[in-house]
């Protein structure tokens, strides 16, 4: 299409182009099939020609047969037929269609250039690559035609100019001398590189043409080769067979509806069948899918026939195949070889004794295959001399939800019914007593995969892999009666009439036989007798009862992912000292004497704290958590490797866990002089252990290691329970914080989580509280608390002289405007610290209890704040130690003198804070003179 305007109507016609294609778009989407991945059985009353062209899908003729931005239009006026790119498209003609995706079409313009046409006249034509679903690579624009200027811009954005030439004809003679038979070159034609969707402009320029070319029209057409000029093309009034118009160009498609194949593969609009997926590399956002192996014609968009091979190969498993890698098991169908695995994406690499396998140029140590769940645990790896320079060794028919962690794996994206009845040579399931199953991850649908029959256990991939369950040897025993095996199951069965079941042997027993045996114990009297009987069953009911508990420990070790975390261990990098161990269930027996309430320091929210003692003399405190539900065994493995790396000095170290019980059990450092809340709130009638030197300490250690949590440590933690009941201290009163059972880690690239509302009142961010989001100011906030139980010695919540409860982080703020705060102070902090001092903490804790937590400053705000407090603490001390050393010699005179009007004089040569604490006045007189200082 072509026309001539100014450039204001022009600019109008631009835009009625746009809504055009907009509304192109529209009602494509509406006449196309939905975007997931349509069946052969779907397709079957599509057209699936025009002209001799063949139409595979995703391109489709008519409602219900293409992909939304894959119409394609068959002209039935024209003989042959035609098929044409889009609904309208006129200028886009399909001359072929490949399986994979691919067409050749051919693209041209006839412009019909006026002969009265004044210089600067315009004329614009446009394509459109179906929006944004196809790419033509290595394309050329050819423009012949006599004194034009063309401009190329992107048809997304006017302001993006792609490409500019012209051409000229001004000497007919030279024309024909030095541009005939050659690649364009300005004179006669010439060309501009594309890829995508244009806007093409053609002005006509002011030139002396000779007569033989004056009334030349333009011809614009796409070729993907080089176009050599012929005098020919110039002088015909249009393109056609006769003359250009088998120039060509391939045009890919491009799935735009996800920016990579990873996002693509959560959809449930995702377009690649049985097949692999490659993310578009040539700045497009978009995927591309294709046939996994190379020699596979298939279409990679649709399930069933005509769509890709399954290429699955049962018969690779062979008996001289290498079926271990160090201490990971590899069974089939995964392999070391090609012909040890059932496809090459199964195939494995054993470097240095560990199990290797890639996914997009991305190496991945495997810890454990499951066959029986279809689950493939993985560890990433950054280790060059393990890359494996093979692109077939790619797991693709995976839920990658995760980098590292637990994959699920498929024998392939498609369907257990076709699986079975589509290729039986190919189908994977071949043992018998095995059943197909589907694999999903949500509602994204991934493919299907083998499993044994109910009452079979083994491998469902090779023959007569799976085999019968004996229940009846199962511990706990499964009946309460006489328990005959089955194949595949089993039965219990009442014992006949005069006998009892003996639940230790297993079996019927007369009871006329017990009765006798017992008459005749009795009868015998002989104690030897009695008592080697009683000691012979005594040692067989230990022993089996000894077998029952380990083998139920052993079950819950399984079932709390023992075996995970091993391997997790096994794998790590560090040393065995600094590893995390994992301790026997009879280790923590033995260390808390059978988890006496006698050994119980504590109780919370989240379990039970035990004092214990180890084989090798450590104190330890052992936490055994609440019931849990199966859902959160993941988590809590997740939770032991993250607390397993956090080294502080101020932080409780794990030493590992005990996973052989019902609910799994965690080892501390035990910290042997209580909690900060026991130091601030046990008898308020006493003198408080704590100085305000250790009071500025204990806070700046506390922070220090809250900072450290939330940017230091290799995975930011929030704790979501900060208060001075979780900030331990050991015997020189150093601070370190514990209790992480509401603790959270999140990715580095997250500022924020939301979860449900965790933490203790007093305490709670406000924020938080309502919204639900979890950020690192939550903490801030409850450490501000801590720093007012600080300077106040009053709880979270107290009692008011009235009996009623108060808030304390309230009731602080609400004293700042009025400068009544020195009210709730504790007098031991006025006595040893001076106004500046108080000043910086109360100011540094109402910043931290700001309402709003984008006003509140970091951890590593606070840390620095009470860095410098403390520093002026600490020199302010050593300045008092030197006052009291001069002053020595006058004590020692005056020993005699007992007065308090001696004290107070000698207070006048000592420093403020001295004298301070050698006032000598009532309680009554105290509180006036705090009322009275300035704040």
């Amino acid at each position: 299409m072509a026309r001539g305007s100014s450039s204001s109507v022009r600019a109008t016609k631009w835009w009625s182009f746009e809504l055009a294609c907009l509304a192109l778009a529209a009602a494509t989407a509406v006449l196309g099939v939905s975007a997931a991945v349509p069946f052969a059985a779907d397709l079957a009353h599509c057209p699936k020609s025009c002209g001799g062209v063949n139409i595979s899908y995703p391109y489709g003729v008519g409602p219900g047969c293409f992909r939304p931005g894959f119409e394609v239009t068959c002209n039935r006026s024209t003989r042959p037929p035609k098929l044409f790119l889009g609904s309208n498209d006129t200028t886009t003609e399909i001359v072929q269609q490949y399986p994979w995706g691919i067409v050749q079409a051919s693209i041209v313009f006839n412009i019909a250039i006026r002969p009265d046409g004044a210089p600067g006249t315009t004329y614009n034509i446009s394509w459109e690559a179906l929006g944004r679903n196809l790419y033509a690579e290595y394309s050329n624009m050819v423009m012949v035609g006599c004194g034009i200027e063309a401009y190329m811009f992107a048809a997304t954005d006017p302001g993006n100019m792609l490409g500019f030439c012209e051409s000229t004809c001004s000497d007919m003679a030279a024309m024909e001398n030095w541009a005939e038979g050659r690649p364009c070159s300005g004179m006669g034609c010439c060309s501009i590189r594309f890829k995508t969707s244009f806007r093409l402009s053609i002005i006509q320029k002011e030139e002396a043409l000779p007569t033989a070319v004056a009334n030349a029209t333009v011809k614009a057409f796409a070729t993907d080769h080089v176009y050599f000029f012929s005098t020919a093309d110039l002088l015909s009034d249009t393109v056609n067979e006769s003359t250009i118009g088998a120039s060509t160009v391939y045009l890919r498609p491009v799935i735009t509806d996800q920016p990579n194949c990873r996002k693509a593969k959560k959809d449930k609009q995702y377009a690649c069948a049985a097949s692999s997926c490659w993310d578009d590399d040539d700045g497009r956002s978009g995927y591309t899918c294709f046939c996994t192996s190379q020699h596979d014609d298939g279409n990679p968009y649709i399930v069933g026939p005509g769509g890709c091979s399954q290429g699955y190969e049962p018969s690779h498993d062979k008996l001289n195949c290498s079926r271990t890698c160090g201490n990971t098991s590899i069974p089939f169908p995964f392999g070391l070889e090609p012909e040890c695995s059932a496809t090459a994406k199964f195939q494995l690499n054993c470097t240095s004794s560990q199990l290797l396998t890639q996914r997009s140029y991305v190496q991945y140590q495997v810890v454990n295959i499951s066959v029986e769940e279809g689950l493939l645990s993985v560890n990433r790896t950054y280790d060059p001399k393990h890359f494996l320079d093979n692109s077939d060794l790619i797991m693709e028919d995976t839920d990658f939800s995760e980098l590292y962690g637990i994959w699920k794996w498929a024998i392939s994206n498609t369907t257990c019914d076709l699986a079975k009845n589509q290729n039986h040579t190919s189908y994977a399931c071949i043992s018998a007593n095995s059943e197909c199953t589907n694999v999903t991850d949500g509602h994204v649908y991934i493919g299907y995969r083998c499993k044994c029959s109910q009452g079979y256990e083994g491998n469902p991939y090779i023959r007569n892999g799976c085999n019968d369950i004996n229940e009846c040897l199962m511990i706990p025993y499964l009946c309460t009666e006489t328990c005959y095996n089955r194949e595949g199951s089993y039965n219990c069965t009442s014992c006949p009439q005069g006998t009892w079941f003996d639940p230790v042997q297993r079996q019927c027993t007369s009871s006329k036989h017990r009765s006798l045996v017992f008459v005749v114990a009795i009868g015998l009297g002989s104690g030897f007798g009695v008592l080697a009987l009683t000691l012979s069953t005594t040692i067989l009911i230990q022993q089996w009862k000894r077998h029952a508990r380990k083998t139920i420990r052993r079950a819950y070790f399984r079932r709390n992912k023992g075996l995970l975390l091993e391997q997790l261990i096994v794998s790590s990098e560090k040393s065995a000292t600094q590893s995390t161990k994992i301790f026997s269930l009879d280790d923590l027996e033995m260390a808390t004497n059978d988890f006496d309430s006698t050994r119980i320091v504590g109780c919370g929210g989240h379990g039970t704290v035990y004092k214990g003692i180890l084989s090798d003399q450590r104190v330890v405190a052992i936490k055994k958590s609440k019931i849990v539900e199966q859902s959160e065994i993941d988590q809590f493995i997740n939770e032991v490797a993250i607390l397993s790396q956090i080294i502080h000095r101020n932080v409780v170290k794990l030493f590992g866990c005990c996973l052989e019980s019902e609910v799994p059990l965690l080892v501390y450092e035990f910290i042997s002089n209580g909690t900060l809340y026991d130091l601030l709130h046990g008898d308020l009638s006493a003198r408080c252990l704590l100085t305000w030197d250790d009071r500025t300490r204990v806070a700046l250690e506390a922070a220090n290691a809250l900072a450290y949590l939330h940017s230091a440590a290799s995975i930011p933690i929030f704790h979501r329970d900060v208060k001075s009941a979780n900030i331990l201290l050991n015997d020189s009163f150093t601070a370190k914080v514990s209790d992480f059972g509401a603790s959270r880690s999140i990715s580095i690239d997250e500022t924020h989580v939301v979860t449900i509302v965790q933490g203790t009142f007093g305490y709670l961010d406000p924020e938080y509280y309502h919204t639900g989001q979890l950020n690192e100011k939550s903490d801030v906030y409850s450490f501000g608390v801590i720093l007012v139980e600080l300077l106040t010695r009053k709880k979270p919540i107290f009692l008011n002289c009235f009996g009623e409860k108060q808030n304390l982080s309230h009731c602080f703020l609400q004293t700042l405007p009025d400068k009544t705060t020195a009210q709730m102070l504790d007098p031991q902090v006025f006595e040893e610290a001076d106004e500046r001092e108080i000043d910086e903490m109360a100011s540094l804790a109402e910043m931290c209890l700001k309402l709003r937590g984008e006003e509140r400053p970091t951890m590593r705000e606070v840390e620095l704040r009470l860095q410098l407090l403390r520093g002026k603490v600490t020199k302010k001390n050593q300045q008092d130690l030197h006052v009291d050393k001069e002053t020595e010699p006058l004590l020692l005179s005056e020993a005699n003198a007992n007065s308090c009007t001696q004290h107070i004089e000698l207070g006048k040569i000592s420093s403020p804070t001295t004298r301070e604490s050698t006032r000598c006045y009532t309680m009554e007189k105290e509180l006036v003179s705090w009322s009275d200082l300035p704040r």
